[in-house]
């Protein structure tokens, strides 16, 4: 059995390279490959722009896909959700599509758009948004690109893909309404799900990869410390669960600890287990972290 699994090429790539590389997949690619090596026997990768995903996993050329939840729901494709997985290309949290207009527009809201001109490459979306609050009249035109240059010579507003707004705010934008939030999402091929050996494989991946995300902001914390000191260091140390502790070999009276803990609070930590009576301190990134 292999499995074919498409990844997205384009702004993605690069993330979903890191992610997979920290669940244990170390995949081979130059900038013009469309067809990546990996170092599983079981898979084989094609990279595809994310756009075009779910038609591939949907007529069963790729048996799973990873892809943007907003372009699954843009392109109306009959396919198996399987997990969402929240990273994108410059952070670990979801993206949005906004409605945004000059900052001198006198849009305001969704009703404001009768009659307008919106830019997009979200279409069939966009479409269903303004059909669901009663907006009637306005014209949802395909983007080719540079879409925040449009307004407001070749269009009234536009709807794009934000993450931080950077963007928008250097072409004078304002953000209106937030159309659709969306995460990464793995989606399937309804035939393939049925398949219990390539159905057990995306669930293998499944894992690894949400131990990857879930390590992305967590750090491992090895200490030592005299027994007497413990439930002090204790009460100011915080664990995903509790601490492991063990006692420290031909070293009476002291004992050695490891946590998992999240990564922004450590700065403020370690001079308090300094304080507290903590030697030996080292902390270490973490690839996975599976609950």
């Amino acid at each position: 059995m292999v499995l074919k699994l498409g990844l997205p090429k384009g702004s993605l790539q690069e993330s979903t390279f890191n992610i997979f590389k920290k669940a244990g997949f170390d995949i081979k690619a130059d900038s013009r490959s469309y067809y990546p090596g990996v170092d599983d026997e079981k898979l084989k990768i094609t990279l595809v722009r994310a756009q075009e995903m779910a038609m591939y996993v949907a007529e069963g050329i790729f048996d799973a896909g990873l892809t943007g939840e907003d372009w699954v729901e843009e392109s109306g494709k009959s396919v198996r959700k399987v997990a969402n997985l929240v990273y994108g290309k410059v952070g670990m949290r979801p993206v949005r599509w906004v409605l945004a207009v000059p900052e001198n527009s006198k849009i305001h809201g969704v009703k404001d758009l009768k009659g307008k001109r919106i830019s997009t490459e979200l279409v069939n979306t966009t479409k269903k948004w303004l059909k669901k609050r009663g907006v009637t009249g306005t014209k949802v035109e395909f983007s080719w690109g540079a879409t925040e240059a449009k307004p407001p010579h070749l269009a009234d507003a536009i709807v794009e893909l934000t993450e931080t707004g950077s963007s928008l705010r250097a072409n004078k934008l304002r953000i209106v309404d937030t159309v659709l939030e969306s995460t990464t999402v793995m989606i399937a091929n309804k035939e393939a799900w049925k398949d219990q050996a390539k159905k057990k494989k995306i669930e293998n991946i499944l894992l690894l990869l949400k131990g990857a995300l879930n390590a992305e902001d967590k750090v491992g914390l090895k200490l030592n410390v005299r027994e007497k000191d413990l439930a002090g260091i204790l009460e100011i140390l915080p664990a995903l669960k509790r601490p492991t502790i063990s006692m420290l070999i031909g070293m009476k009276g002291w004992a050695a600890i490891e946590v998992a803990i999240d990564e922004k609070i450590v700065r403020e930590l370690i001079p308090r287990l300094i304080e507290n009576g903590a030697e030996d301190i080292i902390e270490y990134p973490l690839n996975k972290v599976i609950y």
